[in-house]
Order: structure tokens, then C-alpha cells, then sequence
């Protein structure tokens, strides 16, 4: 089987299922899989900004960029982006848009600054995924995976990451493929069915722009 485009970053919230979306097409479509590293101490101050987020923030979200940025360069560098099928969990512009949320102004300002230097030469994904799904699914999915620091985000906070990811999406429509899936009424780890629905509709030509579909 082969997909339309060679290509694809599928993002979301926390709790989307972007991760275990993106496996699940990498296996079937014997695609190259990038998946975001940053549990463990790979960030060690994610637990610490769940907890104090103020004190946290700006040391979280530095070293998720400069995580991100290492591994994409390492990844995406060993791969042709003409012939193999890369699919990954997350898109760089997460940085901007956690960010957004989480540092103060002076802050965001320098954040963006960095970002912008060392992002500007990166390859955009042929296809831009982003699942929505509504804030009480997302916290169903956060309690059902079980990581100790995510059991304490609240309901706020998912809402103003989610609205962080639709401003973004509606400024880049001019300059991306962009699908939005609303998978609230979905369960693709539970129904095959689902899941063949959600490819089938990845799987379709799409012009740049934004395209929403509910599922």
C-alpha cells in the first residue's frame, strides 16, 4: 500500500492519540516512523512543570526545542523526502504554540526568536493531520495512558493548548495542506472501522489550505 504523500505529521493535544495513530500507519504502510522523544530524561523538567509551571515553563519548552530540533535533523537527514514514506507524531511549530501558551510575553519573544532561526530551513510535512477531539475525551485518553504528571492538567489548560493549535492552523492554511479530523466520536485503538475511516480519509489529494472533516 502506498499513500498519497511521501510525507505526513499527524498532531493534536495532549491525549489525541497522535502517537498511537502514527505507529499504526508507519506498521501498515511500511513507512519510516519519527516519534517525539521526551519522556524520562529526555526532558526532566516536564514533571517539574506540571507541577510548578511558572517556575518551569521556559526551561521545558527550550529544551523540548532544542530536543526537537536534534532529532529532526538527525532523522529527516538519513531519509529522502522524494522516496521514502515518513510519517511522524508531532510538527516543530508545537514549540510556538505551547509556548504561546506557557511563557510569559519577554519570554515568548526571545522563544520565538530561537525558534525561528533554527527552524527556518526545516522541511514542512507534505500533509499536516491535526485530531481534535473534545476536552472530555481528552482526559479520558490522559487517565487511560496513565503517566503520573499528566494526571493533575486540567480542563483549562487542554482547552487553551486545543484553541492554541486552531489559531495556528487557520493563520498557515495558506501555505499548507491541512486535514482536521474531529475524531471525538472515535475510538481507532478499539474499532478497525474507525481506524480505515481515518485513513481513508488521509489518503484523498487535498489542495493547500484547510480542510475540516468530522468523523
Amino acid at each position: 500500500m502506498i499513500m498519497q504523500y511521501n510525507y505526513i505529521a499527524i498532531e493534536g493535544t495532549i491525549g489525541a492519540g497522535k502517537t498511537t495513530l502514527a505507529t499504526r500507519i508507519a506498521n501498515d504502510f511500511n513507512g519510516k516512523l519519527v516519534l517525539e522523544e521526551f519522556e524520562g530524561d529526555k526532558n526532566p523538567f516536564l514533571p517539574k512543570f506540571y507541577k510548578e509551571p511558572e517556575k518551569y515553563s521556559f526551561q521545558l519548552e527550550m529544551t523540548f526545542l532544542a530536543l526537537r530540533y536534534q532529532q529532526l535533523k538527525d532523522k529527516l537527514g538519513m531519509l529522502d523526502l522524494f522516496q521514502d514514506f515518513i510519517i511522524s507524531d508531532y510538527y516543530v511549530a508545537k514549540s510556538l504554540i505551547f509556548s504561546r501558551n506557557n511563557l510569559q510575553e519577554d519570554e515568548y519573544q526571545l522563544f520565538s526568536r530561537f525558534f525561528n532561526i533554527i527552524f527556518s530551513d526545516m522541511p514542512k510535512p507534505e500533509l499536516l493531520v491535526y485530531l481534535y477531539a473534545d476536552v472530555a475525551r481528552l482526559q479520558r485518553n490522559i487517565r487511560k495512558r496513565g503517566r503520573s504528571y499528566e494526571q493533575e492538567i486540567s480542563d483549562g489548560y487542554l482547552a487553551d493548548i486545543q484553541q492554541g493549535y486552531l489559531n495556528f492552523l487557520n493563520q498557515q492554511q495558506g501555505n499548507m495542506r491541512i486535514l482536521l479530523l474531529d475524531t471525538s466520536r472515535l475510538d481507532f485503538v478499539a474499532y478497525e472501522s474507525d481506524y480505515r475511516r481515518i485513513i481513508d480519509v488521509i489518503d484523498r489529494p487535498y489542495d493547500i489550505g484547510l480542510h475540516r472533516v468530522s468523523l
